[in-house]
């Protein structure tokens, strides 16, 4: 007999499974519809450090954002994963070596680091979310704890948390827990 999931770990496997069954190309032409909306608006156009991460084959594609940014001479970081649990954020720079860290996923090699508080935009990986914002990722918690500073603000400076989704990713309500950060926008295929 197997341990029943929670509510949230089913909610995460069925937009995952979503997700991976897009055909292919749907998921790029959506793709292009989502950067390109990103790549037009504020957030990234008023930006001047952005961490963005790599892609995986079913995520929403970054790797023109990524490009866009260099070329206007942004600085550019992408999330790294430490072995104690830990993200940080080191420079992505065209000639930058990536390696596959423990969960598959696409990391930068380079000393050059940047405070999470210091970036102007993040741009935040997610499995699914809601009209509020709120956002399933993984599972790490990683997002959550490394910008809990942003609970305790005021006013939401920066960074601003965006996220990029296809609209098969978007379901009616989550629940927050305590400890989650919402995002500050999400920019899917119909938005």
């Amino acid at each position: 007999m197997t341990a029943p999931s929670s509510p949230v770990a089913s909610l995460r496997a069925k937009v995952k499974r979503a997700r991976q069954e897009m055909p292919y190309t749907d998921r790029v032409d959506a793709s292009r519809r989502i950067t390109e909306r990103f790549l037009n608006s504020r957030h990234f156009l008023t930006s001047h450090t952005l961490a963005c991460y790599v892609a995986t084959w079913d995520e929403v594609d970054t790797n023109s954002i990524i490009q866009r940014a260099w070329r206007a001479n942004k600085r550019v970081f992408a999330p790294v994963i430490g072995t104690r649990g830990e993200m940080t954020f080191r420079r992505l720079l065209p000639e930058t070596t990536l390696v596959r860290n423990q969960f598959g996923l696409w990391e930068p090699v380079s000393e050059l680091q940047i405070e999470p508080s210091d970036l102007d935009v993040v741009v935040t990986p997610l499995v699914a979310f809601d009209s509020k914002y709120n956002r399933i990722g993984m599972g790490g918690g990683y997002f959550d704890r490394t910008f809990a500073f942003l609970r305790r603000r005021q006013s939401w400076l920066r960074p601003k948390l965006v996220g990029l989704a296809f609209d098969c990713q978007k379901v009616e309500k989550i629940s927050p827990k305590p400890w989650d950060i919402r995002l500050y926008h999400v920019f899917s295929d119909s938005d």
